[in-house]
């Protein structure tokens, strides 16, 4: 590799050569050698005479990577690259400084929202900056970091002087960098044929996604690489280096404008991973709308105008189905898990998702699949199809139609799973919206939306439905549909039996719109049902609707008692429970006291139950008497009376 020095080093070295050796052990010198958390970078320094000039005689700033930063990092380190020759306190950085190394490349200065002050990829450890004035009365400055600074560099091989490049310089002498094995023939072809050099050497401070040849194997994908395209890949006038990047905040490409509008963001997983993601908010006939993933390959290169970031596959381009998009992500990808267990399954259900003309997934990423509770189901062939298949919606459903959906009521989306929903709600307005699912008694979260293929989307999940891990009484606590129940079972600690795994619960649980219906119905009644003053009545309501045994009891279950009995007995935790259950028209309804009330979600599993959410409370007018700005149940009053009668004859024997 050929490296040259800046002018401002060679002025260095000749000051250096006019000092004694004694000289060089200017004050920060001192404070570094002291310090044995910073000694790595100080043996390093010790052995760079323009360094050591720098400390003796200039005013600098330096910033110094710890010994843990070290451990982290692989390769050869650049000294000067983590000094530049003015001195800036932490509030005096500014957005770039000029490095000491040859061709002084710039280093770039984000600050973040929670106040985290980053060089390139390292963030300045607050409380440890040191200013001094060193022998010559020069001020110096140095700051911690906790990561080792990373510049551009040339191969071994290279044959030409290597300093400083901006990014189309980089593109074009990509094959001469350090850059691991990643090659831009594809894309470097493309951005010429398109006449696009001078969106990558415009001088300023850019961000620069480049995809790699990797991501063009499906041959008719570079020529879909077009002008707009190629603007979608470049996020204006912002520098963003992974470790400082808002992940999920959407950036404007250079592809804004009227009539095509493409946001870039960053998103990290748990397992570290880094990705980017656009998002084609207004599309046109050569770019539709939605969300492309693409993993970054190689993070974090400095170039003059800007940084680079190499991606996997090209941004904007929508050419793959959901099965394709499925197999490209599972090996070693953002749905490695997902795909593994479809193919430990048998591949069936990827045949099915295959054989869809239109079809949406939700797919658990990675994280979700790691608990117990899973690991056992996996080898039960049939009952993990069925979960799978509880993933899959036969229809287009982005954001946007989810949002239609849910304009009046909690979205209710049939799946490819015999008699399964799946239950979207909108939490929040705009870009604060979170959108969870329910399916199988599971809420999850969605993390990614509008994966956009050819024939649908995908939707990445925080959680695999199907397969509960809460309680009765935690999904009564966190599913939107079910807060009135929770609510009036905290009044009267009805609630608290609900985490006992000990036992198994069915739970006929109103939704809230079912206990709105009956502040229509019985007006003052339903006012005293929230009240804490009136919570026994409150609870004595909800004990009727628990059903406690040995075993939980599905609609299925019901519906089938139900066909040799006019009416199905349940223990409950007062009496018992007298319902008939039937199938109409797809769906499930309750008989009870000569009412018909629908269930609205069936078989909502927990880890000690099942929750059946229906239409209505189990109440009718006679339960409830108010009087005096009071009211009790029915049987309370037949248990006083009892007792009157009884008091009555006791008088009358004596």
């Amino acid at each position: 590799m050929i490296v040259g020095r800046g002018p401002s080093a060679l002025a260095a070295l000749l000051l250096l050569c006019c000092y004694t050796t004694h000289a060089a052990a200017a004050d920060l010198a001192d404070k570094l050698r002291d310090d044995s958390e910073l000694s790595q970078f100080y043996s390093l320094l010790e052995q760079n005479p323009v360094a050591n000039a720098t400390l003796s005689l200039r005013s600098c700033t330096i910033f110094v990577p710890t010994n843990e930063a070290f451990q982290r990092h692989k390769g050869p380190t650049h000294v000067l690259y983590h000094i530049t020759t003015a001195a800036f306190s932490k509030d005096q950085l500014e957005k770039t400084v000029s490095s000491d190394m040859a061709g002084n490349p710039p280093l770039y200065i984000t600050k973040s929202r929670n106040g985290d002050i980053y060089v390139n990829n390292a963030r300045i450890i607050p409380s440890l900056s040191v200013e001094l004035t060193n022998r010559e009365g020069n001020r110096q400055v140095m700051h911690i970091i906790d990561e080792v600074l990373e510049p551009l560099t040339a191969l071994p091989t290279a044959k030409t002087e290597i300093n400083n490049l901006d990014a189309l310089q980089f593109i074009q002498k990509a094959d001469q960098l350090s850059v691991g094995d990643n090659k831009l023939r594809t894309y470097r072809s493309q951005l010429a044929l398109m006449k696009k050099e001078s969106l990558y050497n415009a001088p300023g401070a850019h961000t620069f996604l480049l995809p790699v040849d990797e991501g063009f194997k499906i041959t008719t994908r570079s020529s879909l690489v077009d002008g707009k395209v190629i603007d979608g890949h470049v996020i204006p006038n912002t520098v963003i280096f992974t470790a400082a990047s808002q992940h999920d905040e959407p950036k404007t490409s250079a592809a804004f404008e009227d009539q095509l509008k493409v946001t870039v963001s960053f998103f990290k997983q748990k397992d570290g991973k880094m990705y980017v993601k656009s998002n084609t908010i207004v599309g046109d006939a050569k770019h539709p709308e939605g969300v492309v993933l693409s993993e970054i390959v190689k993070a974090n290169i400095p170039v003059k105008n800007g940084v680079i970031h190499l991606i996997r596959r090209p941004l904007m381009i929508i050419d793959t189905t959901v099965t394709q998009f499925l197999q490209d992500n599972g090996e070693n990808g953002a749905l490695r898990k997902f795909l593994e267990v479809i193919m430990d399954s048998g591949g069936a259900v990827l045949d099915g998702i295959n054989n869809l003309s239109e079809v949406t997934i939700l797919a658990p990423s990675n994280e979700a699949w790691n608990t117990s509770s899973i690991d056992n189901i996996v080898r039960d062939r049939k009952r993990m199809t069925d979960i799978l298949n509880m993933h899959i919606i036969k229809e287009r459903l982005n954001v946007e139609k989810i949002r239609q959906k849910n304009a009046n009521m909690i979205a209710q989306v049939p799946t490819v799973n015999n008699r399964t929903f799946l239950y979207f709600n909108i939490i929040g307005e705009g870009a604060d919206a979170k959108i969870t699912v329910e399916g199988g008694g599971v809420n999850a979260t969605i993390l990614q939306a509008d994966v956009a293929q050819t024939n649908g989307y995908v939707h990445i999940i925080d959680h695999v439905l199907g397969v509960p891990h809460t309680t009765v009484l935690g999904k009564l606590e966190t599913d939107p549909m079910m807060s009135d129940t929770y609510r009036m079972g905290q009044f009267s600690n009805f609630n608290d039996q609900l985490n006992n795994t000990q036992r198994r619960y069915t739970f006929f649980v109103p939704r809230d719109k079912g206990w709105q219906k009956t502040e229509l119905d019985y007006p003052s009644a339903h006012k005293k049902l929230f009240m804490r003053d009136f919570a026994y009545h409150s609870k004595y309501i909800l004990e009727r609707h628990l059903v406690i045994a040995d075993h939980v009891f599905t609609m299925k279950d019901l519906a089938q008692m139900s066909l040799t009995t006019d009416n199905v007995v349940l223990p409950t935790f007062r009496d018992s429970l007298k319902m008939k259950v039937t199938e109409e028209a797809g769906r499930y309804v309750i008989t009870w006291n000569y009412k018909k009330i629908n269930v609205y979600r069936p078989d909502v599993e927990c880890t000690n139950g099942i929750i059946h959410v229906i239409d209505y409370p189990l109440l009718e007018e006679k339960d409830i008497v108010v009087s005096g700005g009071s009211y009790m149940p029915e049987s309370s009053i037949c248990i006083m009376l009892a007792n009157l009668i009884m008091i009555t004859v006791a008088k009358f024997l004596n």
